[in-house]
Protein backbone atom coordinates (compact mmCIF):
# COMPACT_ATOMS: atom_id res chain seq x y z
CA UNK A 1 0.00 0.00 0.00
CA UNK A 2 1.47 3.24 -0.76
CA UNK A 3 1.83 6.30 1.13
CA UNK A 4 -1.00 8.23 -0.56
CA UNK A 5 -3.18 5.28 -0.46
CA UNK A 6 -2.87 4.35 3.37
CA UNK A 7 -3.20 8.39 4.25
CA UNK A 8 -6.68 8.29 2.20
CA UNK A 9 -7.73 5.01 4.04
CA UNK A 10 -7.32 6.59 7.03
CA UNK A 11 -8.95 9.78 6.40
CA UNK A 12 -11.89 7.57 5.58
CA UNK A 13 -11.51 5.65 8.70
CA UNK A 14 -11.85 8.97 10.60
CA UNK A 15 -14.48 10.08 8.99
CA UNK A 16 -16.66 7.26 9.52
CA UNK A 17 -15.14 7.06 13.26
CA UNK A 18 -16.68 10.64 13.61
CA UNK A 19 -20.19 10.17 12.18
CA UNK A 20 -20.68 6.92 13.84
CA UNK A 21 -19.97 9.11 17.23
CA UNK A 22 -21.98 11.63 16.35
CA UNK A 23 -24.76 9.44 15.17
CA UNK A 24 -24.90 7.81 18.90
CA UNK A 25 -24.94 10.75 20.82
CA UNK A 26 -28.03 12.54 21.68
CA UNK A 27 -28.91 15.87 19.82
CA UNK A 28 -27.71 18.09 23.11
CA UNK A 29 -26.20 20.64 21.03
CA UNK A 30 -29.58 21.32 19.81
CA UNK A 31 -29.75 25.36 20.18
CA UNK A 32 -33.78 26.36 20.47
CA UNK A 33 -34.14 22.70 23.06
CA UNK A 34 -31.62 23.60 25.20
CA UNK A 35 -32.74 26.97 25.45
CA UNK A 36 -35.90 26.11 26.35
CA UNK A 37 -34.83 23.50 28.99
CA UNK A 38 -32.79 26.58 30.53
CA UNK A 39 -35.72 28.86 30.46
CA UNK A 40 -37.33 25.74 32.24
CA UNK A 41 -34.45 25.28 34.89
CA UNK A 42 -34.44 29.12 35.75
CA UNK A 43 -38.52 29.49 35.74
CA UNK A 44 -38.61 26.77 38.31
CA UNK A 45 -35.97 27.97 40.43
CA UNK A 46 -37.61 31.31 40.48
CA UNK A 47 -41.06 28.95 41.52
CA UNK A 48 -39.70 26.96 44.01
CA UNK A 49 -37.12 29.12 45.34
CA UNK A 50 -38.67 33.18 45.11
CA UNK A 51 -40.86 34.58 47.95
CA UNK A 52 -44.56 34.23 45.59
CA UNK A 53 -45.27 30.58 46.50
CA UNK A 54 -43.99 28.89 49.73
CA UNK A 55 -45.83 26.31 49.56
CA UNK A 56 -44.17 25.21 46.39
CA UNK A 57 -41.19 23.56 48.23
CA UNK A 58 -44.00 21.99 50.51
CA UNK A 59 -45.88 20.61 47.62
CA UNK A 60 -42.47 19.39 45.66
CA UNK A 61 -42.01 16.21 47.99
CA UNK A 62 -45.10 14.92 47.30
CA UNK A 63 -45.32 15.45 43.28
CA UNK A 64 -45.94 12.76 41.03
CA UNK A 65 -44.73 14.99 38.31
CA UNK A 66 -44.45 18.65 37.05
CA UNK A 67 -44.67 20.87 34.31
CA UNK A 68 -42.78 23.78 33.74
CA UNK A 69 -43.78 26.21 30.79
CA UNK A 70 -41.56 29.15 31.20
CA UNK A 71 -43.01 31.34 28.93
CA UNK A 72 -46.72 31.61 28.69
CA UNK A 73 -47.79 34.35 26.47
CA UNK A 74 -51.11 35.89 26.62
CA UNK A 75 -53.05 38.76 25.33
CA UNK A 76 -55.53 40.89 23.29
CA UNK A 77 -58.53 42.64 23.85
CA UNK A 78 -61.94 40.72 24.26
CA UNK A 79 -60.55 37.82 22.36
CA UNK A 80 -57.14 36.42 23.48
CA UNK A 81 -55.13 33.52 22.74
CA UNK A 82 -52.45 31.47 24.63
CA UNK A 83 -49.63 29.45 23.79
CA UNK A 84 -46.19 28.30 24.99
CA UNK A 85 -43.77 25.39 25.54
CA UNK A 86 -42.18 23.19 28.38
CA UNK A 87 -41.07 20.27 29.59
CA UNK A 88 -42.47 17.77 31.95
CA UNK A 89 -40.62 15.55 34.19
CA UNK A 90 -41.64 12.63 36.58
CA UNK A 91 -40.62 11.58 39.89
CA UNK A 92 -38.53 8.02 39.59
CA UNK A 93 -38.83 4.99 41.57
CA UNK A 94 -35.42 5.86 43.38
CA UNK A 95 -36.31 9.33 44.17
CA UNK A 96 -34.74 11.27 42.09
CA UNK A 97 -36.07 12.70 38.64
CA UNK A 98 -36.30 11.87 34.64
CA UNK A 99 -35.20 13.74 31.83
CA UNK A 100 -37.58 15.95 30.52
CA UNK A 101 -40.42 15.40 27.72
CA UNK A 102 -41.76 18.40 25.73
CA UNK A 103 -44.91 19.34 25.56
CA UNK A 104 -46.72 22.42 23.93
CA UNK A 105 -49.35 24.58 25.76
CA UNK A 106 -52.52 26.75 24.56
CA UNK A 107 -55.49 27.74 24.94
CA UNK A 108 -57.90 30.40 23.18
CA UNK A 109 -60.55 32.52 25.19
CA UNK A 110 -63.28 35.10 24.84
CA UNK A 111 -64.31 36.91 28.00
CA UNK A 112 -62.61 40.57 29.67
CA UNK A 113 -59.13 40.70 28.35
CA UNK A 114 -56.85 43.98 28.84
CA UNK A 115 -53.27 44.43 27.94
CA UNK A 116 -51.10 41.42 27.65
CA UNK A 117 -48.73 38.99 30.12
CA UNK A 118 -46.12 36.83 30.12
CA UNK A 119 -46.19 33.65 32.98
CA UNK A 120 -44.18 31.58 33.95
CA UNK A 121 -45.89 28.44 35.31
CA UNK A 122 -45.31 25.30 37.02
CA UNK A 123 -47.72 22.39 37.27
CA UNK A 124 -47.33 20.00 40.10
CA UNK A 125 -48.89 16.57 39.61
CA UNK A 126 -49.99 15.13 43.05
CA UNK A 127 -52.38 12.01 41.87
CA UNK A 128 -51.37 9.02 39.30
CA UNK A 129 -55.13 10.39 38.47
CA UNK A 130 -53.89 13.77 37.40
CA UNK A 131 -50.52 12.43 36.29
CA UNK A 132 -52.25 9.87 33.49
CA UNK A 133 -54.43 12.71 32.47
CA UNK A 134 -51.67 14.74 31.58
CA UNK A 135 -49.90 11.87 29.26
CA UNK A 136 -52.73 11.58 27.22
CA UNK A 137 -52.19 13.22 23.72
CA UNK A 138 -54.21 16.37 24.55
CA UNK A 139 -55.36 17.08 27.97
CA UNK A 140 -57.56 20.35 28.61
CA UNK A 141 -57.81 22.58 32.02
CA UNK A 142 -61.41 22.65 32.88
CA UNK A 143 -62.66 19.40 30.34
CA UNK A 144 -61.48 16.05 32.14
CA UNK A 145 -64.19 14.86 34.44
CA UNK A 146 -62.35 13.69 37.64
CA UNK A 147 -59.03 15.96 37.46
CA UNK A 148 -59.15 18.50 39.78
CA UNK A 149 -56.68 21.25 39.05
CA UNK A 150 -56.54 24.09 41.36
CA UNK A 151 -54.79 27.46 39.93
CA UNK A 152 -53.13 30.14 42.42
CA UNK A 153 -51.40 33.36 40.66
CA UNK A 154 -48.81 35.69 42.46
CA UNK A 155 -50.66 38.00 44.25
CA UNK A 156 -53.47 35.69 45.48
CA UNK A 157 -53.80 34.00 48.84
CA UNK A 158 -53.41 30.62 48.74
CA UNK A 159 -51.83 27.70 50.84
CA UNK A 160 -51.15 24.15 50.50
CA UNK A 161 -54.60 23.55 52.03
CA UNK A 162 -56.73 25.17 49.57
CA UNK A 163 -54.60 21.87 47.63
CA UNK A 164 -56.61 19.32 49.41
CA UNK A 165 -57.45 16.93 47.47
CA UNK A 166 -56.48 18.53 43.82
CA UNK A 167 -54.70 16.52 41.07
CA UNK A 168 -53.22 19.06 39.69
CA UNK A 169 -51.65 22.25 41.66
CA UNK A 170 -50.68 25.10 39.16
CA UNK A 171 -48.92 28.25 39.90
CA UNK A 172 -48.58 31.07 37.48
CA UNK A 173 -46.54 34.13 38.02
CA UNK A 174 -47.30 37.04 35.26
CA UNK A 175 -45.19 40.21 33.83
CA UNK A 176 -47.73 43.01 32.59
CA UNK A 177 -51.05 43.25 32.16
CA UNK A 178 -53.82 41.08 32.24
CA UNK A 179 -57.56 40.35 33.71
CA UNK A 180 -59.04 37.46 32.76
CA UNK A 181 -59.25 33.75 33.45
CA UNK A 182 -56.31 31.68 34.10
CA UNK A 183 -56.19 28.18 32.67
CA UNK A 184 -59.76 27.45 32.14
CA UNK A 185 -59.74 25.87 28.51
CA UNK A 186 -56.05 25.93 28.22
CA UNK A 187 -54.76 22.86 26.78
CA UNK A 188 -50.76 20.86 26.74
CA UNK A 189 -50.02 17.96 24.33
CA UNK A 190 -46.99 16.04 23.92
CA UNK A 191 -44.51 17.36 21.30
CA UNK A 192 -42.70 14.14 20.19
CA UNK A 193 -41.02 15.41 17.01
CA UNK A 194 -39.04 18.52 19.75
CA UNK A 195 -38.38 15.22 21.54
CA UNK A 196 -36.99 13.56 18.88
CA UNK A 197 -34.84 16.69 18.02
CA UNK A 198 -33.49 16.72 21.27
CA UNK A 199 -32.85 12.81 22.05
CA UNK A 200 -32.28 11.93 18.87
CA UNK A 201 -34.13 8.05 17.94
CA UNK A 202 -37.81 7.93 17.97
CA UNK A 203 -38.56 8.67 21.88
CA UNK A 204 -41.92 9.08 23.16
CA UNK A 205 -43.14 10.73 26.60
CA UNK A 206 -43.60 7.38 28.25
CA UNK A 207 -40.28 6.05 26.97
CA UNK A 208 -38.57 9.14 28.39
CA UNK A 209 -40.23 9.61 31.63
CA UNK A 210 -40.97 6.45 32.99
CA UNK A 211 -38.46 3.40 30.67
CA UNK A 212 -34.93 5.47 31.00
CA UNK A 213 -34.42 4.34 27.64
CA UNK A 214 -33.50 8.66 26.29
CA UNK A 215 -31.40 10.86 28.45
CA UNK A 216 -29.59 14.30 27.47
CA UNK A 217 -26.77 15.83 29.57
CA UNK A 218 -28.11 19.07 28.66
CA UNK A 219 -30.96 18.64 31.30
CA UNK A 220 -28.72 17.80 34.56
CA UNK A 221 -28.72 21.01 35.94
CA UNK A 222 -33.17 21.19 35.87
CA UNK A 223 -33.15 17.43 37.47
CA UNK A 224 -30.64 18.75 39.94
CA UNK A 225 -32.53 21.65 40.62
CA UNK A 226 -35.49 19.77 41.01
CA UNK A 227 -33.71 16.75 42.92
CA UNK A 228 -32.47 19.21 46.04
CA UNK A 229 -36.04 20.10 46.84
Amino acid sequence: MTQTSFARRSLLLGLAAGCAVALAQPAFADAERQALVNDATKAAQVLIEGPDFPDVKRLLPRARAVMIVPSMVQGGFIVGAAGGRGVMLARLPSGGWSNPAFYGMGAGSVGLQIGGKVSEVMLIVLTEKGLNALLDDRFKFGAEAGVTVVSLGAGVGGSTTTAVGADIVAYSKSVGLFAGGALEGSYVAPDNDWNKLYYGGAPNTRAILFENRFSNPGAQELRALLGRH
